[in-house]
């Protein structure tokens, strides 16, 4: 047995939101392997070696950034549309979060000159990773919240 973990509702005029402790477990196991699957296909999969390298410059770096991050939004999209339409706006989110953690990283990494024969690169690339499944483990709890 449990509570929703937050509510939208209608308060002088304005959407609002609140949160209860509790939310049903099933959602929130289903949804975060969603977009577990959605970061995986989006990052490795989707992800070319010019966006990757592109994103990492000093220089002309927005156009890679913006494509990689309008393909996590895009996948953000589908599921929250899947789920619960009246939450489109976590994909806007997911694009300017995820655009500025991957920006923070390669800033952190020296634009890229941080190779994988470093443990510092390693460590890094952790740190971008678990910054982006805290992030949708977050979408996961918002949404999970909404369709309980």
């Amino acid at each position: 047995m449990s509570e929703n973990i937050g509510r939208f509702h209608q308060r002088a005029g304005h959407m609002a939101f609140t949160f209860t402790a509790n939310v049903a477990t099933l959602p929130v196991i289903g949804l975060f392997g969603f977009f577990t699957v959605k970061h995986l296909i989006a990052d490795y999969m989707l992800q070319s070696a010019s966006m990757v390298a592109g994103k990492d410059a000093r220089r002309q770096w927005l156009l890679p950034l913006t494509l990689h991050a309008a393909i996590h939004a895009g996948g953000t999209f589908l599921l929250v549309i899947a789920v619960q339409p009246a939450l489109w706006w976590l994909a806007p989110l997911d694009f300017a979060v995820h655009a500025a953690i991957d920006r923070t990283k390669s800033m952190v990494g020296g634009y890229g000159a941080w190779r994988p024969e470093e443990s510092r690169f390693w460590r890094l690339h952790g740190a971008d990773q678990a910054a982006h499944h805290v992030t949708h483990f977050a979408y996961v709890l918002v949404l999970a919240g909404a369709i309980a």
